[in-house]
C-alpha cells in the first residue's frame, strides 16, 4: 500500500487525497507535526509535505506526485490522452502554480516584517481577487475547469479556492486567511460558487 506523509489542513496533501479517491487507491496516512519533520527529511531529504512512498520510491512535491499518480494508475485519468488538450492543462497548472499561489504567500511574507507595506499587501490581494473572473469564465456552461470531466486542473486549483466559500474549524494557518478574506465572492461568482460546492463534496482518500 502506499503512504502518504500530512499534516493537518495542507492544501497540498488535499490535492493528493482527492486524485488518489478519484482512482480508488488506498493510502496509509503518515502524521507528521508541524514542529518536527524530522521523519519526513529522513524519507525524503527535505522537509515539505506530500510525501509519497511507493515501494522503494519516494515522490515529493504534490505537481510531481499527480503526475506519478496518473502514470502509476492511469484509470480513470486526471490528464486528457489527447496531447495537445493534455498540455493545455499543463500550460494551466504552471500558471497556477507558479504565478496564482505566488501573491498570498507573498501577503503572508510581508506581514511578518516588522514594518509591513500595507499598499503593497493591498495590491497582491487585488491580484488575488482579479483572477475570479477566469475561473468564473473556465467553469461558465461546465462542470469542470476543463471540461464535464474531473482533471488535474481542478484537484490542483480546488484545495486553494475552496477557501472563498469553505471553512474548516480548527484551521489557524495564516495563509488560508488571507485566501478566504481576499476572495470575496459576494454572489458574482455562481459558477465559480458551485464548481467549489461540487469539489467539495467528492471524497478523499
Amino acid at each position: 500500500m502506499l503512504r502518504l506523509y500530512r499534516v493537518p489542513y495542507s492544501t497540498n496533501v488535499e490535492r493528493i487525497a482527492l486524485a488518489l479517491a478519484h482512482k480508488g487507491v488506498e493510502v496509509e496516512y503518515v502524521d507528521v507535526g508541524y514542529d518536527d519533520r524530522s521523519e519526513v527529511v529522513r524519507i525524503s531529504g527535505q522537509e515539505l509535505v506530500p510525501v509519497l512512498v511507493d515501494g522503494d520510491r519516494v515522490v515529493t512535491d504534490s505537481p510531481v506526485i499527480l503526475e506519478y499518480l496518473e502514470e502509476r494508475f492511469p484509470e480513470p485519468p486526471l490528464f486528457p490522452a489527447d496531447p495537445a488538450r493534455r498540455e493545455e492543462l499543463r500550460t494551466f497548472l504552471d500558471w497556477f502554480n507558479g504565478l496564482w499561489k505566488r501573491p498570498p504567500n507573498l501577503i503572508v511574507a510581508e506581514e511578518s516584517k516588522p514594518e509591513p507595506d500595507s499598499a503593497r499587501i493591498a495590491e497582491l490581494e487585488r491580484r488575488i481577487e482579479a483572477a475570479l473572473p477566469r475561473f468564473e469564465a473556465l467553469l461558465t456552461g461546465r462542470d469542470y475547469l476543463f471540461g464535464d470531466e474531473l482533471t488535474a486542473a481542478d484537484v490542483t486549483a480546488f484545495p486553494f479556492l475552496k477557501y472563498a466559500v469553505v471553512w474548516e474549524e480548527g484551521d489557524e494557518h495564516r495563509f488560508h486567511e488571507v485566501l478566504r478574506d481576499a476572495m470575496r465572492l459576494d454572489g458574482r461568482y455562481p459558477a465559480l460558487e458551485a464548481w467549489i460546492r461540487r469539489l467539495d463534496a467528492l471524497p478523499r482518500a
